[in-house]
C-alpha cells in the first residue's frame, strides 16, 4: 500500500474540516493538544501499517522545514 497524496476527501471535505475545527472549541491549548494526539493514534493505528505512517510523519515534518 502506498502513502495518497492526492485529494481523497470527498465532498464532504469542508464539512469535515469543519467538524474538526468545531471539536477544539472551548478547549485549553493543552487540551487542543491532547485532541490532536488522540487523533493522530487512532488513525495510525486504523492505518496500521508502520511504512505509511513513517512516510505520511516524514512528510509533514518536511512541509514544515519547506
Amino acid at each position: 500500500m502506498a502513502l495518497k497524496t492526492e485529494f481523497n476527501l470527498g465532498t464532504d471535505s469542508d464539512a469535515l474540516f469543519n467538524e474538526l475545527l468545531q471539536a477544539h472549541e472551548g478547549l485549553s491549548r493543552e487540551q487542543s493538544e491532547q485532541l490532536n494526539a488522540g487523533l493522530i493514534l487512532i488513525m495510525m493505528n486504523h492505518i496500521g501499517e508502520s511504512g505509511i505512517i513513517r512516510e505520511a510523519v516524514a512528510r509533514a515534518r518536511a512541509a514544515l522545514d519547506a
